[in-house]
């Protein structure tokens, strides 16, 4: 899976690479595995389970239950809202010649992950009032979280939908199982990607341990473990936007002393 996106340097100063991309697909894939896990525990509902939603959607619908079927089109529409919020800002970070798109869009999920630790705290107090903003919050964050890793994967990973994940894996393994007893030259074999089989193995890990670790986390610790969540995926997006910073930093202070030169020069020219 050999793959170098001539972009920009979105994560790294060096040119973005197959590492950093697994890397980032583990990471976003744990993340998303927690989110998942205690946003079953806050509303009952895994909010990442897009083909669900829409299931249940036609579901109501059909047997006439308009009210749950009006409640699971806020949750399509909501996590539609979040890609398409995550997506806007990357696209404007690449037009405004930004590299930290995808860490604006990271640093900006986790704190809606916090606003997500406030109103599942408000759950206990007034159920009936905090639910429906609980349950489009975490859509919109799923949303946003599965875009980044798309987009930035050139659509090749997903770190919340499990199930072309699965697929793939699949697609892999049939692979490696077949055995081309007939060789034709005008045939090419199958063969297997190993590596790709590894990636999208260990993503599947990542979320089933995500998850694993924020259902206890949430279960033992509340809502207040939305804190090394939110800290966890703020740091992923610091260094990419933090590298715009520094880069626009040093371009003012160059312009800044080029304008002084360019004074001090007339301004000697004026005197003799």
């Amino acid at each position: 899976m050999t793959r170098h996106i001539h972009i920009t340097r979105l994560l790294d100063r060096g040119r973005f690479n197959d590492r950093i991309l697994r890397q980032l697909g583990w990471a976003m894939a744990f993340i998303a595995g927690a989110i998942n896990a205690g946003g079953f525990l806050a509303v009952h509902r895994y909010t990442s389970h897009v083909s669900g939603i829409v299931s249940g959607m036609a579901d109501a619908w059909a047997t006439g239950e308009i009210g749950v079927g009006l409640s699971l089109l806020v949750m399509l529409c909501s996590f539609i809202g979040g890609a398409m919020h995550s997506t806007w800002l990357i696209l404007w970070a690449r037009r405004q010649r930004l590299r930290g798109g995808y860490g604006v869009s990271m640093m900006e999920e986790a704190l809606l992950l916090l606003v997500f630790g406030l109103l599942g705290a408000g759950l206990s107090l007034h159920k009936g009032l905090f639910t429906p903003p609980t349950v489009m919050l975490l859509c919109f964050i799923m949303g946003m979280h599965n875009t980044i890793v798309t987009k930035l994967s050139g659509g090749l990973l997903r770190s919340t939908h499990m199930t072309g994940i699965a697929t793939d894996i699949g697609i892999e393994l049939a692979k490696m199982s077949y055995y081309n007893h007939e060789r034709n030259p005008r045939v090419a074999a199958v063969r297997s990607n190993h590596k790709k089989f590894r990636v999208y193995a260990l993503i599947l890990l990542a979320f089933f341990l995500g998850g694993v670790v924020g259902a206890l986390g949430f279960k033992h610790l509340g809502f207040s473990f939305t804190l090394p969540l939110a800290l966890f995926l703020f740091l992923l997006g610091l260094r990419p936007a933090w590298y715009d910073v520094r880069l626009r930093w040093r371009w003012w202070r160059g312009r800044w002393a080029s304008r002084r030169a360019r004074a001090a020069a007339q301004g000697g020219r004026s005197a003799s």
